[in-house]
């Protein structure tokens, strides 16, 4: 069974924008559980802009499935992780002024980096993900890495899916064979939505996780957030 882990970054957003506390993150992250998400993703960065430290300090207290923090492992974040022990980090190499991850880790130039972070969040009994492209030799370093899985950046995917399906999610079913291979389970994230995700899923049926936020929410302002997340639930299946 592939989990639907529902990234609420956006509902953070949309609070920040006012100021006050609507939409309320912590009950939004509640209510994403109870509808049916089977995780919650939240990535907090260096200016806040949307999910703040503290919020990830107060979801640890009431997310009851498995809870994702993605982030640049630049030490406040460290610290951050290490003081809340979620279930799942995901290493992401996004730039602080970043708009959104762009791409995956050069695990070859960073192994070492990567390595001693990673071997830290082991000792604290932290499951670890790279955020990672398609290339075979950086999904086989991160293996060496020692990471527990990587995560596909799947925005290409997303890209290509309208004008070929077959074509864009075929380096994705390599990239899943060569980290099958190594022993790394899969996440995947970025740009997945109503319309490309069941075709993925199938397409990759070994997957562990899928993190979900930007469609979600946009969906969710039309269908609602428990019918959405339940359209997204019935996306990973083979029906």
């Amino acid at each position: 069974m592939t989990k639907l882990s529902v990234n609420i970054n956006k509902i953070a957003t949309l609070r920040n924008a006012r100021g006050g506390n609507v939409p309320d993150v912590l009950k939004v992250a509640v209510d994403c559980e109870s509808f049916g998400a089977q995780g919650i993703t939240i990535h907090p960065r260096p200016d806040e802009r949307h999910i703040r430290y503290q919020d990830a300090l107060d979801l640890k207290k009431v997310v009851r499935t498995e809870l994702n923090i993605e982030g640049n492992p630049e030490k406040k974040f460290i610290d951050l992780v290490l003081k809340i022990k979620p279930v799942q980090v995901t290493l992401v190499p996004d730039a602080p002024d970043a708009l959104t991850s762009n791409s995956g880790w050069d695990t070859i130039k960073n192994e070492q980096f990567l390595s001693e972070i990673i071997a830290e969040f082991h000792k604290a009994g932290i499951r670890t993900s790279i955020f990672i492209g398609t290339e075979a030799a950086m999904i086989e370093r991160a293996a060496k890495i020692g990471t527990n899985r990587v995560e596909l950046y799947t925005e290409p995917y997303a890209a290509q899916f309208s004008a070929n399906p077959q074509k864009a999610v075929e380096p994705f079913v390599k990239a899943a064979q060569v980290a099958l291979a190594n022993g790394l389970a899969l996440n995947a994230g970025h740009d997945l939505n109503l319309e490309n995700l069941n075709f993925f899923y199938k397409n990759i049926p070994e997957l562990a996780e899928v993190s979900i936020g930007h469609a979600l929410i946009a969906d969710a302002l039309y269908y609602g957030l428990h019918n959405t997340i339940q359209m997204y639930l019935r996306q990973l299946s083979n029906g």
